[in-house]
């Protein structure tokens, strides 16, 4: 019998390459996103089922939840992939701003893994999948709405597994680096606003995203160590996906912050 994975945010990026990714191995797939009736590819797929999921709306995560296992009997896996990221001074960004990018990427994610887990209790088996980043370990100038949140996504998901080890499910952590669709996409909020002492701070950290000479990771590389999580049937929870993923938190870890924080601000020309 085929298992099933359920994942969130699966209209663009890594979750839809999750989606095609597992469908490919032999998966179900219940892919979900805010506005389903756009999607032209997944919806082509045999085994994947399209389901209206926005976070942010309670009856939408149960409904998609149900409808899932109402069409394949139940779920195996879920990836919490769904969020975005705001950056900029916090001083620009308006308080709905703020509150969205928790609510997004800390209570969403909180909400969807709660209406699962009645489900993988009574089965004593399951796998949860939280997206964090590198930017859970570490951080970059005037992110501090977008860390704190992957920040929040760690330690929610560190302390999750051991309750979840009680019940027979297993909980990880993947990290991505730099992925090829961050910026400038759908799920990337920048306020620079109108406050002068921040501009040159701003400027340097525009120029350092459009070096042609940065790594980024294919969205197709973070489904297969998604793939990796949830199959590898170990005890591990986090999981690195990308090259300068291993580079930057490497780095991080061998450095004193006052080593860290000249060698960032060195690339910021401070």
């Amino acid at each position: 019998m085929s298992k099933t994975i359920l994942i969130t945010g699966a209209s663009s990026g890594i979750g839809k390459a999750t989606a095609i990714h597992f469908q490919k191995q032999g998966w179900n797939v219940i892919a979900t996103m805010r506005t389903p009736e756009k999607e032209t590819e997944l919806n082509e797929l045999e085994n994947v089922q399209l389901e209206k999921l926005d976070v942010l709306d309670l009856e939408s995560i149960d409904h998609a939840i149900n409808n899932g296992i109402s069409r394949f009997g139940r779920i195996d896996a879920i990836v919490n992939n769904a969020g975005y990221g705001a950056y900029g001074p916090l001083e620009s960004f308006p308080r709905e701003n703020i509150i969205k990018q928790f609510n997004t990427n800390v209570i969403g994610l909180m909400d969807v893994t709660k209406a699962i887990i009645p489900h993988f209790r009574a089965n004593k088996d399951g796998v949860i999948v939280n997206i964090s980043s590198i930017g859970g370990q570490m951080t970059f100038a005037l992110g501090s709405l977008y860390h704190g949140t992957k920040f929040a996504v760690e330690g929610i998901s560190e302390s999750l597994h051991y309750e979840m080890a009680a019940i027979g499910v297993k909980v990880k952590i993947v990290e991505p680096g730099f992925i090829a669709t961050d910026f400038g996409g759908r799920s990337f909020d920048f306020q620079a606003g109108e406050i002068e002492e921040y501009k040159p701070l701003i400027n340097a950290l525009m120029q350092q995203w459009q070096n042609p000479n940065n790594t980024v990771t294919p969205p197709s590389l973070v489904a297969e160590v998604i793939f990796k999580a949830v199959t590898d049937d170990s005890e591990q929870l986090r999981y690195r996906a990308g090259d300068d993923a291993n580079f930057l938190l490497d780095s991080r870890k061998k450095m004193t912050d006052d080593e860290f924080f000249k060698m960032m601000n060195s690339q910021l020309g401070n």
